[in-house]
């Protein structure tokens, strides 16, 4: 294991395949610091994905949970790539937990990595540019994020 952090810029990456691929560095041993989670992409048009999302966050009633109590799904930017990180990890596993310990999400850039090196990777840039998206910024605001922005 190495103390080296890797800065990831996630503006115009699709959050998928940016999170399979933060998910395999962090499963090396690496830490992995993504920044700008608020312009990350989802693939898809813009009702549909708000649509399926809002199903998530409101449709949590079961027989474990009649009382709907917390909120189960996150709504900042930040904490829905976190969580679209943790679910391509083997969280339940030692292994996983301790890989998502070493990640750190952030909205917008903090003071002390503005001159760090950026790492963007070439596999998860947007490849048709015909494809509808929808930013992470603007799915927040659509299932009632919250104030984010600080």
């Amino acid at each position: 294991m190495s103390g080296e952090v890797v800065v990831v810029d996630a503006s115009g990456l699709v959050a998928g395949r940016l999170a399979s691929i933060v998910a395999k560095r962090l499963l090396r041993g690496e830490r992995v610091v993504i920044v700008n989670a608020e312009k990350a992409l989802i693939t898809g048009k813009r009702k549909r994905v708000v649509e399926w999302y809002m199903k998530r966050v409101s449709e949590w009633r079961t027989h474990y949970n009649p009382e709907k109590r917390g909120p189960k799904i996150p709504r900042r930017p930040d904490l829905i790539l976190r969580r679209i990180v943790r679910n391509m990890l083997p969280y339940k596993k030692p292994r996983g937990r301790e890989a998502f310990k070493r990640l750190r999400v952030y909205v917008g850039v903090p003071p002390e990595l503005e001159e760090a090196e950026k790492w963007v990777p070439e596999e998860a840039k947007l490849k048709n540019d015909k494809v509808p998206f929808i930013t992470l910024a603007e799915l927040s605001e659509a299932v009632g994020g919250g104030r984010w922005r600080g």
